[in-house]
């Protein structure tokens, strides 16, 4: 009896169904193991003819938070970052995730701080402008109207950072809060022991009865930290909402065809893998696939780039979140959620922006002396103004020690390496260079060599059998079809010349065992009852030796840049086959520019080494090294670097996975196999190599950026901390006060972060 699929609405009869279930009574059968776990998981939705509700995961569930500035620092829960000071922030970004809890607090922290403050500042200038007659007059009262406004400022909207700078006491590590809470202390308990017991204070620093305060200072220092802490989490927060502006370029929906031609619209989350999904013309694609049928041109420049939109047919593949041009496609789904590239590219950008390239560590370094020395340098100028400086010493001492502190607060110092990261990471990931490491950053604007693996990275990776020569009593189609049964399961690239071969002249492969790769050299396996191999002249040299016209043609192809690949058994030469990989269009000139800019070009290569050289004369590489193994791969960048030699290692399959892991910097293509790509520290998305141009305008900009944003802080410190401290005072009669210092501060992060965000517009 026939039954009817209630997820696709198949017909399906029992004998033929993958499973069944019984639900309230009745029994349903299935067509297919995917509507199987459909229905289990929401059987009442398909059975009311609407599509499941997306799971719901709950708020904050499993979320792990990581400092931006340490990220050896991570917690199951939101808070302070207890080395540094700084808010973690969550370690995946997501479009669930608000904004940020800590820009929330802090933005009405200042509202309230800026409230409170304004009217003892107004106060203060009031009786600044009339010389100081109203304090002088009423000091008890100004000092009161100064201490009602500023205590809720220090003890309520200052209290995080006050916790954290006692946090910074307890675990040993010094930093910006450290000194904030020393100086903001140091003159707010100041202020209060002079406002209620000015008895206590020698004469020289009273007047009419009472001792200068300074509850407008610390109100306004307080004001001008929490608003430096606004503005960089907002410029934090500006690179988070980049990444998340590439998330919600994929759909919130997908147009699902199911087995018997409908079409059901399904939320993202359900779409899974081998689904049949119709994309409609100036629609965005919703999951990674392969095109099954349909002809149009997408628009991939959010992942590679590139303005220019790529054709795409059946068999091609199409990436989540490109934009479908004027015709439609029926594309069959390969990977979703976070398995897609669009969530790779976001997730290994996010790691990437937090992790620390080799110049952080001299800063870092500089940083863990930095604020003892600042504490000795204000403790030493406050002893000096309270032995010789003049009347009134104590006030005078006050200040420069405070002002001491708060001028050299090592915010910028900490900020100017991440954020140059954070922004450049980000950068790259719209230009299609993709970060895995921030020091792969730092070295490539160094780096002075590039070897370039051959087939996938300077030539399409889409090779195309060109003819098939038979050497042994064999029909060619029985060739083709043993070569591409033993392919079938490799992977390297010029295997899908054999399947797409096999498959365009209809030809049904032999099941295969005891399958075996040797990267580099081939494949192996049984089939038909016997032991075949195909690959190069090396795997199979003991059968080709003894027919030199074999390779003698051989050679005449490879001139040309062809492969010509064998197949064996175990005692004859069956078959060559003859196979052409185009040199990639933007390799001639991409080469070029980089040759431009100093860096020595060499092709490192498995295959032969004359369609070795063939390639590099197209390309202008000087050196060749063709015929080489992966383990010798690696040892030939062993050898350059020994030799004194920044390598980069461009490649994209498992044979150069050694040779990338090996580089000073290895640089994978996207296209390529994921233990290449995890093996290098920089992805080019689109496979394109002008992406390596722009890497390596990218790593200098960075670079420079970096290099700006410590001179910027290190400069602040170098004029503040002696002026601060009032080494002025003697020729100019200049001491800082502490709400300029607190402005120079703020200025002084702001800056930094000004400066790293002119990365967004860096031309690559």
């Amino acid at each position: 009896m026939p039954y009817t699929d209630p997820v696709c609405h198949m017909t399906v009869a029992a004998e033929s169904a993958v499973g069944h279930v019984v639900h309230r009574g009745e029994t349903y059968y299935f067509c297919a193991q995917s509507c199987l776990d459909r229905f289990i998981a929401t059987p009442d939705a398909f059975l009311s003819g609407a599509p499941p509700a997306p799971p719901v995961v709950p708020e904050g569930a499993n979320v792990t938070y990581v400092c931006p500035m340490d990220p050896d620092v991570r917690a199951d829960v939101f808070g302070p970052c207890p080395v540094c000071g700084m808010a973690l922030e969550p370690q995946v970004v997501s479009l669930s995730s608000g904004p940020s809890p800590e820009l929330v607090d802090m933005t009405w922290r200042l509202w309230w701080a800026a409230a409170c403050t304004v009217p003892v500042f107004v106060v203060t200038m009031l009786d600044m402008a009339v010389g100081g007659r109203v304090s002088m007059a009423h000091p008890v009262l100004v000092n009161g109207i100064g201490a009602a406004f500023a205590t809720p400022v220090v003890l309520w909207l200052a209290r995080p950072f006050f916790a954290r700078a006692w946090t910074s006491l307890v675990n040993r590590s010094p930093n910006m809060f450290t000194l904030i809470g020393l100086g903001v202390g140091a003159a707010y308990g100041y202020s209060v022991l002079a406002t209620l017991a000015p008895a206590l204070f020698p004469a020289t620093v009273q007047m009419h009865g009472a001792v200068e305060t300074y509850f407008d200072t610390v109100a306004v220092i307080v004001t001008l930290v929490i608003l430096g802490q606004v503005l960089e989490l907002r410029a934090r927060a500006r690179t988070t909402a980049a990444l998340r502006d590439l998330l919600r370029l994929t759909p919130a929906t997908a147009h699902w065809v199911m087995e018997t031609g409908e079409e059901r619209d399904l939320p993202l989350e359900q779409v899974q893998v081998d689904d049949t999904l119709r994309v409609r013309p100036g629609e965005r694609v919703p999951v990674d696939g392969l095109v099954t049928a349909g002809h149009s041109a997408l628009d991939e420049s959010m992942v590679t780039g590139e303005p220019v939109p790529v054709d795409k047919r059946t068999g091609d593949s199409v990436t989540a979140g490109t934009l479908n041009g004027t015709g439609g496609l029926t594309i069959r789904a390969t990977r979703v959620g976070r398995d897609t590239l669009l969530a790779h590219i976001v997730q290994m950008v996010s790691d990437a922006q937090r992790s620390r390239a080799p110049i952080q560590r001299l800063a870092d370094q500089l940083a863990a002396v930095f604020v003892p020395a600042v504490v000795a340098v204000a403790v030493a100028s406050g002893l000096l103004w309270w032995w010789l400086g003049p009347a009134p010493q104590g006030a005078h001492a006050l200040v420069a020690a405070v002002s001491v502190l708060i001028i050299a607060c090592p915010c910028a110092l900490g900020l100017a390496t991440p954020m140059a990261i954070m922004v450049g990471t980000g950068r790259g990931a719209t230009a299609g260079v993709l970060v895995r490491q921030a020091e792969a950053l730092e070295r490539l604007a160094v780096a002075d060599t590039l070897v370039f693996d051959k087939t996938g990275t300077l030539t399409e990776g889409r090779p195309t059998l060109i003819e098939t020569h038979v050497h042994a009593d064999l029909a060619a189609g029985e060739a083709l079809r043993v070569a591409a049964s033993l392919e079938v399961a490799s992977e390297h690239p010029l295997a899908s010349a054999f399947r797409r071969a096999a498959d365009s002249a209809r030809i049904d492969l032999y099941p295969v065992d005891q399958f075996r790769a040797t990267p580099g050299y081939g494949v192996e396996g049984h089939c038909a009852g016997r032991l075949y191999r195909v690959g190069n002249g090396a795997f199979v040299r003991d059968v080709l030796s003894p027919d030199a016209g074999v390779e003698a043609g051989a050679d005449r192809h490879r001139a040309n840049g062809d492969t010509v690949v064998y197949l064996a058994d175990a005692t004859r030469l069956i078959a060559s086959f003859r196979v052409a990989d185009r040199v990639k269009a933007s390799a001639p000139e991409a080469l070029r520019t980089l040759a431009r800019e100093g860096f020595q070009l060499m092709l490192l290569t498995g295959d032969g080494i004359v369609t070795a050289q063939a390639v590099a004369r197209q390309l202008g590489i000087p050196e060749v090294v063709a015929d080489v193994r992966p383990a010798d791969k690696r040892a030939v960048i062993q050898r350059l670097q020994r030799d004194g030699h920044r390598v980069v290692m461009v490649g994209d399959g498992i044979n150069d996975a050694p040779a990338l892991a090996e580089a000073f910097v290895g640089v994978a293509m996207a296209t390529g196999t994921d233990v290449a790509i995890e093996s290098a520290g920089l992805t080019l998305v689109g496979g394109d190599l002008q992406g390596l141009v722009r890497a390596r305008r990218l790593a200098r900009a960075t670079m420079r950026n970096i290099r700006q944003n410590l001179a910027l802080a290190f400069g602040y410190n170098a004029i503040g901390i002696p002026v601060a401290a009032g080494v002025l005072y003697p020729v100019s009669g200049l001491l800082v006060s502490p709400i300029w210092a607190s402005v120079a501060m703020t200025f002084s992060s702001v800056s930094v972060i000004t400066n790293a965000l002119r990365l967004r517009r860096t031309v690559l």
